[in-house]
């Protein structure tokens, strides 16, 4: 329950950033049948970011995808912490060091607090090694998964 109902909430990222991800994800599936999902909060409290990333992966159920090829971008800010987390299919393909390379490309735009264009260029990047190993095929892909970023608390 708010103390203030009457005062409005203020928003995790901006609407510039919100729009920049979102138009990011639509990009990056455009061309592959791989998912990207973003899950941004204020606190990671008690749990590691990578362990957050997966309990929010599986619970968005992003593990049902056909080739297993989701990808979820898990930002909490006001802990400062984040992880990507990959299904088994993209992983498989990529291996951890392709992980820690697009985390450690974001951190250095979050130093700059340039949320927005970090994610958007990480979600893009991951859009890219989707691309190479699950490319779009016009006949049987859809959009399996929401492309709008998830808020939490």
């Amino acid at each position: 329950m708010k103390l203030f109902p009457w005062q409005k909430k203020k928003s995790l990222l901006n609407e510039e950033d919100s729009r920049l991800v979102v138009k990011a994800i639509r990009q990056a599936e455009k061309s592959t049948s791989g998912e990207v999902r973003v899950f941004v909060e204020s606190r990671c409290a008690w749990v590691n970011a990578m362990d957050r990333a997966a309990e929010i992966f599986f619970s968005l159920k992003m593990d049902k995808t056909e080739a297993r090829n989701g990808t979820l971008v898990y930002i909490a800010l006001k802990d400062r912490q984040l992880a990507v987390f990959g299904d088994e299919g993209i992983h498989k393909k990529v291996g951890s060091e392709y992980w820690n390379k697009i985390v450690a490309d974001m951190l250095k735009d979050f130093k700059d607090e340039h949320y927005g264009k970090g994610i958007a260029e990480c979600v893009i990047q991951i859009g890219n090694a989707l691309q190479t190993y699950f490319p779009f095929d016009k006949e049987t892909d859809k959009n399996e998964l929401p492309d709008e970023i998830v808020f939490g608390r």
